[in-house]
């Protein structure tokens, strides 16, 4: 059996392991946390004699994405470096599901980076109710009404002083979208045209806040996902995300990102023109 002053001890340095690379100063990790400031000191001081209650460990090990048996020294494993997530549904009007909860909430984290996304289809901000509906509303997944709701959200959140959003897709995605290909064939042409006009208007609006840069897809290719700074990227993979947490994942991620701007054949000053000629080509 473990020995209590052993464990007391690798509790210690592992916490002070998980504070250190948070990039936090202890005030911060705690408010981070919930965990008081003073038991904060408390669980961090050499002359400590008690572990610490389960509420603050499982607020830690949520938090930071670490496991509660690993910060008592019962396993070796070290911190969580992956996750799947299903996709939820909430049957509570104007509710988000968990996840999508989840998903704001890392948002707000990643203030003062970069979050940079490749949407599975257009992105999700720009969206109109019809485009939602027509993508949910056999999806066994999810539900249009939490999909707006997480929508609206995320647009209010690039609204904000200090928001930075890229996106990267192909050019051949919105392109398809506006002759009404694929998933889009039986989508009305009034409400394409609704929908090119409404990302002509957002993408000129949020500018430079959101940036939208459109690749060719004969060149490159990218899975949706979404990279939450240096943080974490969550990978969607239909029904589910695959949340990484190691610092190289996301760092590979985030190169791979960069590529895809690179390789850019239409820059975001000019998609808002781009919609409109499309808009205008279903007169």
């Amino acid at each position: 059996m473990t020995d209590r002053r052993e464990m007391l001890g690798t509790f210690r340095e592992r916490l002070a392991g998980v504070i250190a690379g948070s990039g936090l100063n202890q005030s911060r990790f705690a408010a981070s946390t919930g965990v008081d400031r003073s038991t904060l000191s408390q669980l961090l001081s050499p002359g400590n004699r008690r572990l610490p209650r389960v509420e603050t460990l499982a607020q830690v090990a949520e938090t930071h994405q670490v496991s509660i048996d690993w910060l008592l020294g019962l396993t070796h494993s070290g911190p969580m470096q992956a996750e799947m997530m299903r996709e939820q549904t909430s049957f509570a009007l104007n509710a988000l599901a968990p996840n999508d909860e989840r998903l704001i909430a890392w948002f707000a984290e990643a203030e003062g980076y970069k979050v940079r996304y490749v949407p599975q289809t257009l992105p999700d901000l720009l969206k109109t109710e019809a485009v939602i509906r027509h993508e949910l509303d056999h999806s066994v997944a999810s539900r249009p009404e939490q999909k707006m709701e997480t929508a609206a959200v995320r647009l209010a959140w690039t609204r904000t002083a200090g928001s930075d959003l890229e996106c990267c897709s192909s050019v051949q995605s919105i392109e398809s979208f506006a002759r009404g290909e694929g998933v889009w064939r039986t989508f009305p042409i009034a409400h394409r045209r609704d929908q090119l006009r409404q990302i002509a208007s957002l993408a000129d609006e949020l500018y430079p806040m959101f940036r939208w840069f459109l690749f060719d897809g004969l060149q490159r290719y990218a899975v949706p996902v979404t990279v939450f700074g240096p943080q974490r990227a969550a990978l969607y993979l239909g029904q589910m995300y695959l949340v990484l947490t190691s610092a190289d994942h996301v760092r590979t991620l985030s190169a791979h990102f960069d590529d895809l701007i690179r390789g850019a054949v239409v820059q975001p000053p000019d998609v808002p023109a781009l919609a409109r000629r499309l808009a205008d080509s279903l007169e």
